[in-house]
């Protein structure tokens, strides 16, 4: 393991090594292996280190049957025996954040509420833990993010080390390992103690704080999103900065937010109550001002009409309304739109099947839809201008009412 530099020091951000093999991924990405690496590959739930092998970047860190390959943006020059590395190292302390944040709040569910975590995934904006809870209480929450917290303030050693079996079988550790070779452990002492390869800070004070965000039921656990260190700071930063721009904006303060959203959504429902009552009111004008140009046909009434700037919802608001002023109108109405949506609709002493009236309609205008005897729907190309759609619809409605 002398090869890996991010074992012997973990702060380690430059090195030098020899090139000491090229090759392509299948997809054509070029990488390189070389002698030594401070550059940590993905593993254990964390991911990769980034930055630059001479004036190339490496995007992508992995290792596959022994070793490990850094992928990178562009070949280096064939030239190149050797190369200096140089890792990103705010993507590392911050994954070294995260990592760290995440055992110390495993530990923490396992000391408050004796729930063991069951998976861990560390995204690049947000990271989670399964904890094997039925619900996560407000209490459990106040009392986990506290002694989390407290570890954090406490400023407890964070040991890395490889041992034998011998050794790791004498610790209290709350996992097997995973390897029988070459075993890891993450230590910090009389609270947590896990087989681990990932990368970590050297005392808890670094991981600065942990923030938990909020959880969801997930396959039968807890799944708890949080954040930490700088990653929490900035959450805090851009939360802040909203409250503060909605407290401007509302002419409140912060204390008085929440009762002055309530207000404001209490208003808003009530004016929507009222707009759709208007709307109500409005719609049933037009119908009545509709029907008095309906014509008979066939022993009813018919109702031809084209609307712009319509949704086939409004259509059929519009048909219901009909039907409900009206037993013996048939209505056949129509978009003007670039589709043409259509909608036929009968009041209750019509017998013509509206959906065989749609189907008989649609194919000129490549079209599909369907519905009931009572009421269809559907929609075509706008091949047909509306007009010309709703003429062969009274056409077809008159052959059916033979």
């Amino acid at each position: 393991m002398k090869d890996r530099l991010y074992y012997q020091d973990v702060y380690q951000q430059t090195f030098t090594a020899a090139i000491t093999k090229r090759g392509a991924e299948a997809d054509g990405t070029p990488y390189v292996v070389l002698s030594q690496t401070a550059f940590y590959p993905t593993g254990g739930g964390q991911p990769a280190d980034q930055g630059y092998l001479g004036e190339i970047r490496v995007v992508d860190v992995e290792e596959i049957d022994g070793e490990i390959r850094h992928r990178l943006e562009g070949q280096l020059p064939e030239s190149w025996e050797q190369v200096n590395g140089q890792i990103d190292w705010e993507r590392r302390f911050d994954h070294m954040q995260q990592h760290a944040g995440q055992h110390i709040l495993s530990a923490s569910f396992r000391e408050v509420a004796g729930a063991e975590t069951v998976a861990f995934h560390l995204g690049s904006e947000r990271v989670t833990i399964d904890v094997r809870l039925d619900e996560l209480t407000p209490d459990v929450w106040e009392k986990v993010e506290r002694r989390a917290n407290q570890i954090i303030l406490e400023n407890h050693p964070i040991i890395a080390r490889f041992v034998d079996e011998d050794e790791w079988k004498a610790l209290p550790l709350h996992k097997l390992p995973t390897v029988t070779q070459d075993i890891r452990l993450v230590i910090i002492p009389d609270f947590d103690y896990n087989p681990c390869g990932g990368t970590h800070p050297s005392r808890t004070g670094e991981v600065g704080l942990i923030k938990m965000l909020g959880w969801e039921r997930h396959r039968g656990n807890v799944r708890l999103e949080f954040l930490c260190g700088w990653r929490a700071m900035r959450e805090y930063t851009v939360k802040q900065r909203r409250i503060s721009d909605a407290v401007r904006l509302l002419g409140t303060n912060e204390a008085e937010l929440g009762t002055e959203l309530e207000r404001l959504l209490a208003e808003r429902d009530a004016l929507k109550q009222a707009l759709q009552e208007k709307e109500r009111l409005m719609l049933a004008e037009e119908v009545r001002q509709a029907l008095a140009e309906a014509t008979p046909v066939g022993g009813y009434r018919l109702l031809q009409k084209g609307f712009a700037d319509r949704t086939i919802q409004q259509l059929q608001q519009f048909a219901q309304q009909v039907n409900a002023q009206a037993t013996d109108v048939i209505s056949l109405l129509a978009t003007t739109g670039e589709k043409r949506q259509l909608v036929f609709s009968r009041g209750q002493n019509v017998s013509v099947a509206m959906n065989q009236l749609m189907k008989e309609v649609l194919p000129a205008i490549d079209g599909k839809g369907g519905g009931s005897p009572a009421i269809a729907q559907g929609g075509g190309q706008a091949n047909l201008a509306a007009e010309e759609v709703l003429a062969l619809a009274r056409q077809k409605l008159e052959e059916l009412m033979e």
